[in-house]
């Protein structure tokens, strides 16, 4: 049954028994098994790039996570063991429980590490005996929705192949119900966070950072990094200024992020500290404040960081996304470094960084990975990474802010029906390769790299639209770029 003012997209399977209410959307290629009752829309896919997210006890009910984690349990083997964690929601906490239930329902047991960050359940992942792990925490920019974030035995978020068996089980409702006898346990890991604390101090020089005595700001977001960090800073010797220094249901957005580095940059002038910080949340993303009370972007953080791992470490390999500013690489470059470019997805840079000859891996949203420590993001290891390679340098932030070169990119979207992305990319390619007139690559999208700058073209994944990113040597140079592209893929689109 189908209520007034609804949208189904081409080719989408809606199954018996199945209740649409007026004003929802169906996208195309959608299979609905179930009501859509209170839910926006019926999704082409499940997994977005974070993870599976929606509107909190609407898109995401206690029933869909407990299918999720049924099916996701499936496809594991019967007695694998799974690590999960939440942060500081009630809506996080409730759902936790649900996704808790449905795993332990499918034959999996669960060791639960309760209040965490996502680095400490990778961390947990990676160094227990645990398949796998989910956390269940709220959506950075949006306080109403939630995110469902599954991760594989190393810790790194599951790949689109392990993302399809789920969406197919699911699909399906083809889920493992155990047996009484068969279903599964519930343990809470004991020194979790102590070992991962341990772990990250043994990657730095603690010595150095001792004899240096660095003096820093740190805003926690009201974050679960409220419970790591302090046991991290006491152990390299770091005298801390903490701001909103508790776990909370207060949790900050990243609409606020603007307000914290402001107060952030005030207290550093006022107190002549080295550094100041702001930590969000889920404890992923960094953003950093210098000496002088200057906040960086993301693109200057990233930038200084490929300068300073490239001053301390000889021959250093770093991975970035195609995205990133050429000027990464000619830093790198200068002073004897060598950069190894990623897809833009988090899933295929931690990949990469998993390789052990990798120095440094970021990207462009204040994620930074440190392999030697873990090949994920982590604002607890990039916050006691960046005061280990300032000691070793001997460098301030500020003088390494100062020596960045600027940088102009300018970022267009076209809309793209679902149906023709994929021709557009193929007819792009087809045309690049029939004029030869520029170099292109094909590491992730259409990278055309000219004398003037670069231009990258890509689909988005959870839109129907096509990205186009461009540098060039000034702001209107590389926005002429982008429009250029955007009116190129137009005419494909007609």
């Amino acid at each position: 049954m189908v209520g007034d003012e609804c949208f189904v997209g081409e080719h989408a399977v809606v199954n018996a028994g199945v209740r649409i209410y007026s004003f929802k959307t169906v996208e195309p290629d959608a299979v609905v098994n179930s009501s859509i009752v209170w839910e926006s829309r019926g999704a082409r896919t499940l997994f977005g790039h974070r993870g599976v997210r929606g509107l909190a006890n609407v898109d995401i009910t206690p029933e869909v996570a407990v299918r999720l984690a049924m099916a996701y349990g499936t496809s594991l083997k019967r007695g694998s063991v799974v690590t999960t964690s939440r942060d500081t929601s009630r809506a996080a906490r409730a759902l936790k429980r649900a996704v808790i239930g449905g795993l332990n329902l499918a034959g999996a047991n669960v060791e639960d590490v309760e209040l965490a960050t996502v680095p400490v359940t990778r961390f947990q992942v990676r160094n227990g005996e645990a398949r796998g792990g989910i956390t269940v925490r709220l959506v950075p920019d949006d306080p109403d929705s939630v995110e469902i974030r599954i991760f594989d035995a190393n810790g790194r978020d599951i790949a689109e192949g392990a993302q399809r068996k789920i969406e197919r089980l699911l699909a399906r409702e083809d889920y493992r119900r155990a047996f009484a006898g068969d279903i599964g346990d519930i343990v809470f890991p004991p020194r979790s966070i102590e070992f991962y604390t341990a772990a990250l101090a043994k990657s730095v020089d603690a010595d150095t950072l001792c004899e240096r005595a660095f003096k820093v700001v740190l805003d926690y977001s009201y974050g679960a990094a409220s419970i790591v960090m302090p046991t991290v800073l006491a152990k390299l010797g770091v005298e801390a200024l903490a701001i909103n220094p508790y776990a909370s249901t207060a949790a900050s957005n990243a609409t606020e992020l603007d307000l914290q580095l402001v107060r952030i940059a005030e207290l550093v002038r006022a107190s002549g500290s080295h550094l100041g910080c702001v930590i969000s949340p889920d404890g992923e993303t960094a953003s950093f404040v210098d000496d002088q009370g200057h906040a960086l972007s993301n693109t200057e953080a990233l930038l200084a960081l490929v300068t300073l791992v490239s001053e301390a470490y000889d021959d250093a390999l770093i991975a970035l996304p195609v995205s990133v500013t050429q000027e990464a690489e000619r830093i790198a470059t200068a002073h004897g470094a060598k950069v190894v470019w990623t897809k833009r997805s988090a899933t295929h840079l931690m990949e990469v960084a998993s390789d052990e000859s990798i120095s440094f891996a970021g990207s462009a949203e204040g994620g930074f990975i440190w392999p030697t420590f873990m090949p994920a993001f982590d604002a607890t290891a990039s916050l006691a990474h960046m005061l280990h390679l300032l000691a070793v340098t001997g460098h301030e932030l500020s003088a390494v802010v100062k020596g960045l070169p600027s940088v102009h990119v300018a970022h267009e979207t076209v809309p793209t029906p679902w149906e023709r992305k994929g021709a557009v990319m193929r007819e792009l390619v087809a045309q690049l390769t029939k004029d030869r007139e520029h170099e292109f690559v094909l590491v992730d999208g259409v990278k055309v790299v000219r004398p003037d700058g670069w231009a990258l073209v890509m689909p988005d994944l959870e839109q129907p639209t096509t990205h186009v990113w461009a540098e060039a040597e000034s702001d209107d140079a590389a926005h002429r770029l982008a429009r250029e592209y955007a009116l190129a893929i137009r005419h494909l689109l007609r």
